[in-house]
């Protein structure tokens, strides 16, 4: 007699692959969660994972208690959730979508385990799961983080700008005529507004391009321009990624003329761009001393009219003056692009004369000059992070009509006004203003908004000087070039939170009546007005005591200024803001900010761990500033909301691992600003991840929305509103662009034009679009596709009794966006 023992029915693969799967994530959330716990975190994770281990070896069984751990470890992944993070809709992406997703395929399989359910039973469970995942989804395609408009919004209460008044302006960016952009700013205030208002959001849905120009100037391995393009007259004036200076036709983006200075691409660093040039009129009287009487006896020409129009005109007559990638500037005439003979030698000024050693790419022009009482200033970007004694930082001012250096500010040079002399330099290593600076006419000042001193994260060798005026923007006498006053945003800044914006004057609403004044953005996030005359300030700020420590605690100052008027600024980070699109790359996420050094805002950089910046380096404000409309009195600021993750590597380290000056290097060695400076001359280099990534997938550790765009009453700082801004469009897990329109708030370079038409023209976000947005509510109106990135500020025209909106379609190498060189314009058909 016999026995048999009866054939077990084979395990299902599909059961077999979902129990695997199940066991893995269990493995690795027990493991990590240990590992997080064990750091003074959450402890959900290793529970988490021991009972999805328990789940998984039941499942491998075809145990129908399996499902029930499984189930528990859901229900308890539900309410930890909740208990963490109430309704807040981007915590719950990771912390439950794979998990919905493991549970669907679960509940398709339950018929198979050894207490099978019945597949109607099953299907209706599966179903129910599906629902939830699709209706979370959709979800993620509302905006999410928006504080709409409430209230009422201000009302235009004048047709003038705030630009200082006068009788007889002596450039058109002085007062514009109504359809120019006769300067960065289109006016010399910086206001960034418009007055044009063909363009209304009951029609800008019909927007269609009108024209597009190429500039045909893209050098290999680097990005495009980031121009702000110039409208004074029939003309528009832009500056290419090699600084080819090209007129175009203001009706059909035609090219008029072309001067190209020849800037080589081994000069050009790889974090550098032109962002625009500037137009000067020539006073009849410095043109040729027999029109004096000729300009006496012209009655004054209406506001906006340019003065010459009025007189004879002579060769470079108006003039375009522009900084170049390699340290010149160079004038050429505005009619012809033909060079300013009679400006420097033969129309171009060597800014480098007097800096000593400077390498190519060491010294770059990437703003437009600002040009006060016929003097033309201009600072300079400074590769960051390569040396301490890394070229001079300092301002220089040039006659406009003859290229002759006025003055020279060298903040360690106080009682030295022009180039050092023979055989010395300016001194090596100090703060630069890479920016653009705004010009006061009325009062003949220039305000600089200025850098940190070179080796950004070290301050142990920096001078008095240098600790009074890094990271402050300093009020300079355009006469004499001495300054008048500075009011600092940091103090002892090793942060890089060097001023990035350029200020816009505003007359600010006072109890004693309108006040000049400044409306200054940080990357901090914080926003000041400070009287312009002065420098002190007119609305509230509080000093706060911050964090210590670091690897310099003597340094360290003990308060920080912080405005009490607005701050575009989110609360300090918790474990809780950790993101990730799994459990996984969440749960590593936690690990690191657990291990990192971070006390909240202004935490310094260790070296024995990393520490946490936050906000990061490029945000708050940066380089595109805000725009100012000067009649309702409402600002518009686009603004960065994500943190950085840094870590000092000690010298032996660093040269270990090669970090060596640029110059020693492949010129074109590129990527985030201080991704493996050296910082030679110090006793550390910086290691920043910028916007704190994950390795692997580039996915950010901080939650979404990593941007966004606010509306604020000038006189009040109050919020009007604020929402998202960019789309992951352009975004996505291991870098691939996803092409979903989820408002998730991008990263953005850039800022807005506002028009009197009550619309916001903006591109600046990863998505690549132009967008328009209603000024009133911020909710988005039109938008286009751009063929590249579109990191530059825009700018508004009229020709011909048309409204034109134009950017610069170039691309960025921090944001990472397409490079192009598109011109684009845009305008009703």
């Amino acid at each position: 007699m016999s026995t048999s023992t009866p054939n077990r029915p084979a395990r299902p693969v599909l059961l077999a692959a979902l129990a695997l799967a199940i066991l893995l994530l269990g493995a690795v959330l027990t493991a990590g969660g240990a590992w997080l716990a064990s750091l003074g975190g959450s402890w959900y994770y290793v529970l988490a994972g021991i009972g999805l281990l328990i789940a998984g070896v039941q499942l491998w069984r075809g145990r129908y208690s399996g499902a029930l751990w499984f189930a528990l470890v859901l229900a308890g992944t539900v309410l930890w959730t909740w208990w963490e993070s109430g309704g807040n809709y981007w915590r719950w992406v990771p912390r439950l979508g794979l998990m919905v997703g493991l549970a669907f395929v679960l509940a398709l399989l339950l018929p198979r385990l050894d207490r099978p359910v019945s597949r109607t039973l099953s299907r209706s469970i599966a179903g129910v799961l599906a629902l939830v995942f699709v209706a979370a989804f959709t979800l993620a395609f509302v905006p999410h983080g928006v504080t709409a408009a409430s209230g009422a919004f201000p009302e235009p209460i004048s047709s003038a700008g705030l630009a200082p008044a006068r009788d007889a302006p002596l450039q058109p960016a002085d007062r514009p005529a109504e359809g120019d952009w006769a300067a960065y700013g289109r006016n010399n205030a910086a206001t960034r507004f418009s007055p044009l208002q063909q363009i209304t959001a009951e029609n800008v849905g019909t927007l269609q391009q009108a024209w597009v120009f190429r500039t045909g100037d893209l050098p290999e391995k680097r990005w495009g321009a980031e121009t702000t393009p110039l409208k004074v007259g029939d003309s528009l004036y832009l500056c290419t990624a090699r600084n080819q200076l090209i007129a175009l036709n203001a009706a059909d983006g035609s090219e008029r003329w072309r001067f190209d200075p020849k800037v080589k691409d081994a000069s050009i660093p790889y974090t550098a761009a032109c962002r625009g040039v500037a137009y000067y009129e020539v006073p009849a009287t410095a043109q040729d001393p027999a029109l004096a009487d000729v300009a006496a006896d012209l009655a004054v020409p209406p506001a906006g009219v340019p003065l010459l129009t009025h007189l004879p005109r002579s060769a470079c007559a108006t003039r375009i003056i522009e900084g170049t990638l390699d340290g010149r500037l160079i004038a050429v005439d505005a009619a012809t692009g033909k060079p300013c003979t009679g400006f420097g030698n033969n129309g171009q000024v060597d800014i480098t004369a007097g800096m000593g050693d400077s390498p190519p790419g060491y010294v770059s022009i990437t703003s437009p000059p600002a040009i006060v009482q016929g003097v033309v200033v201009t600072g300079h970007q400074v590769l960051d992070g390569q040396r301490r004694d890394a070229p001079s930082g300092v301002i220089q001012a040039y006659d406009a009509v003859t290229g002759a250096l006025r003055w020279a500010w060298d903040m360690d040079q106080p009682g030295r006004s022009g180039a050092p002399p023979h055989g010395q330099t300016y001194t090596r290593g100090t703060p630069n203003m890479w920016t653009t600076a705004t010009g006061d006419d009325q009062l003949g000042l220039v305000y600089l908004p200025m850098g940190n001193a070179a080796g950004d994260y070290w301050s142990g060798s920096r001078t008095d000087a240098q600790n009074t005026y890094a990271t402050s923007l300093v009020a300079i006498d355009v006469n004499t070039g001495k300054p008048v006053w500075h009011f600092q945003a940091v103090r002892k800044d090793v942060w890089d939170y060097d001023l990035g914006s350029q200020a816009t004057l505003v007359d600010y609403p006072t109890a004693a009546g309108k006040v000049p004044a400044l409306l200054l953005p940080t990357k901090q996030g914080d926003l000041y007005v400070l009287d312009r005359r002065t420098g002190q300030l007119l609305t509230p700020a509080e000093e706060r005591a911050v964090p210590g420590g670091g690897v310099e605690p003597a340094q360290r100052a003990r308060t920080q200024r912080f405005s009490l008027y607005h701050t575009l600024r989110k609360p300090d980070l918790t474990e809780r803001d950790m993101w990730g699109m799994t459990p996984i790359d969440q749960l590593v996420c936690r690990i690191q900010f657990r291990k990192a050094s971070y006390e909240g805002f202004y935490t310094p950089p260790t070296a024995d761990r990393h520490s946490i910046e936050y906000p990061g380096y490029n945000g708050g404000s940066d380089w595109g500033s805000v725009a100012v409309d000067p009649r309702r009195g409402v600002i518009v600021a686009n603004y960065n909301d994500m943190p950085n993750y840094n870590l000092l590597v000690p010298r032996a380290r660093a040269d270990q691992l090669g970090w060596v000056p640029r110059e020693q290097v492949r010129a074109d060695k590129g990527g985030a600003e201080g991704a493996g400076d050296p910082q030679a001359g110090t006793p550390y280099a910086i290691d920043v991840n910028a916007g704190w990534r994950l390795p692997f997938t580039r996915l950010l550790c901080k939650q979404p929305p990593y941007g966004g765009i606010r509306a604020i009453d000038l006189r009040t700082g109050e919020t009007l509103w604020d929402r998202p801004f960019g789309s992951a469009r352009g975004n996505g897990p291991f870098g691939i662009r996803s092409g979903l329109p989820i408002e998730i708030g991008t990263p953005n370079n850039g800022g807005a034009v506002v028009t009197a038409g009550g619309l916001i023209f903006i591109a600046a976000a990863t998505d690549d679009l132009l967008r328009a947005i209603d000024l009133k509510t911020g909710k988005e109106l039109w938008h286009a596709k751009l063929p590249a990135g579109g990191q530059a500020n825009p700018m508004v025209y009229a020709s011909g009794g048309r409204q034109y909106v134009v950017i610069m379609a170039g691309g960025h190498h921090f944001m990472e966006t397409p490079a192009g060189d598109y011109v684009i314009a845009y305008a009703l058909p």
